[in-house]
């Protein structure tokens, strides 16, 4: 690559992340080879340097949906560091849609809603890092956004994104509602040079709903894109999303992440066990750790699930290896993937509707025969030592045991 000379600092920076990022995939491709998936590939990443670990923080759409305004932001920002989420990584806090007026200003620029956002995005953004945290904001690859309550960006990309920057957003979530029938492959990839040329790094969240393989395309423009549409906050729609998300495992990696969409652990429609499930699912195949309840007067239940240290390590392993389901027997399923330092993730994982005995043998997770782990229960807190050849659990009903295996 041949950089101006005002780019070369960044250049170098870029070729590194390139070499780590295809290191990464085919460390990836020779763990899943072993265990009979597809091998990895080499991507083309974006060059804003952004999501070398999968993003983390908050998003209003789940619980709030239309109804935000910049006091539950602040009251967001003020709740992510007291309750101490910030510490354990959560970082973003995002508005999603109906954050905008209706038109346009006479210049053409997109115009906070007067009603719900008076002191306007900067000041927002101003407040947001002013706790160390990133204010993240909503735009749509059409006409109009999902809401139709506010405009797209589609025809407007450039002014948008450099209105974007000049507020100080770090974070544009992009959506696909009122997209006049026009591919997203070819509607996305002007966001993404506009967003590159902001003169801001932004991370870039495409979301085509999964529609056109985005995996197989989108690494080039953004550093996350959706897999699948919409999730809902009930056990058949987080499985299903899991599912969808899982054959694309080997198309992530750090830079670029595959998204089976938002987090619904403390909106009250699963059991515990099922949001314990969501949550480490959603962590061992590295996907956007994004909370979508009301943080300002969470449980401690949901808080305990959410800020598990153990389990977003996993997430945030320097590896970057996306984890995927390994072996199914009926509703009986175990889950895993690499990590650095030669330890190995597991989920055991009981679909069924009656508590069962679970097992993984080393040759469903890539481990030689006569391997000995140390294995950590990531969620009972505790390491059992000297395993060797197999991992046994009994798991109740939609519930899930996660490990880490360290050899001895």
């Amino acid at each position: 690559m041949a950089y101006p000379a005002r780019d070369r600092g960044w250049g170098l920076v870029l070729e590194l992340l390139l070499c780590f990022c295809w290191v990464s995939t085919m460390d990836a491709a020779r763990y899943l080879g072993s265990v009979g998936s597809e091998p990895g590939v080499r991507r083309s990443l974006i060059a804003n340097g952004l999501g070398l670990t999968p993003p983390m923080g908050w998003n209003s759409w789940n619980h709030f949906h239309c109804h935000i305004d910049e006091n539950l932001i602040k009251q967001t920002a003020d709740a992510m560091v007291s309750s101490g989420l910030a510490a354990v990584g959560y970082i973003y806090v995002n508005l999603d849609d109906c954050w905008g007026e209706l038109n346009r200003d006479s210049q053409g620029n997109l115009v906070p809603r007067a009603s719900t956002f008076p002191s306007g995005m900067k000041a927002l953004a101003d407040y947001v890092h002013g706790k160390g945290l990133k204010l993240g904001i909503y735009s749509d690859a059409g006409t109009q956004t999902c809401s139709k309550t506010m405009p797209g960006s589609l025809g407007h990309e450039e002014k948008d994104a450099k209105q974007f920057a000049s507020w100080g957003i770090d974070y544009l979530k992009y959506d696909n509602c009122q997209n006049t029938g026009t591919s997203p492959k070819e509607r996305y990839p002007k966001m993404s040079t506009a967003l590159l040329n902001s003169g801001r790094p932004i991370f870039f969240s495409l979301c085509e709903w999964g529609q056109e393989d985005p995996a197989t395309w989108a690494p080039s423009l953004g550093n996350s894109w959706r897999t699948t549409g919409d999730i809902g906050d009930n056990w058949n729609s987080m499985t299903s999303r899991a599912d969808q998300n899982d054959k694309w495992a080997s198309y992530a990696g750090p830079g670029g992440w595959n998204d089976p969409d938002m987090l619904e652990v403390g909106n009250g429609g699963m059991t515990t066990e099922e949001y314990r499930s969501h949550f480490s699912i959603w962590a061992l195949a590295k996907a956007p750790l994004l909370i979508g309840c009301d943080i300002r007067g969470m449980s401690n239940v949901t808080f305990e699930l959410l800020s598990n240290k153990e389990i977003i390590a996993v997430n945030q392993d320097k590896l970057g290896v996306q984890g995927k389901r390994l072996k199914k027997d009926g509703d009986l399923e175990v889950w895993g993937g690499p990590l650095s330092n030669n330890r190995v993730a597991v989920v055991l994982w009981n679909r069924g509707s009656s508590q069962a005995r679970i097992t993984a043998y080393w040759s469903d997770i890539g481990l030689e025969p006569s391997t000995v782990v140390k294995a950590r229960d990531l969620w009972a807190h505790s390491t059992q030592s000297s395993v060797q050849g197999q991992l046994t659990a009994t798991v109740d009903s939609h519930a899930s045991k996660m490990y880490v295996l360290t050899p001895q």
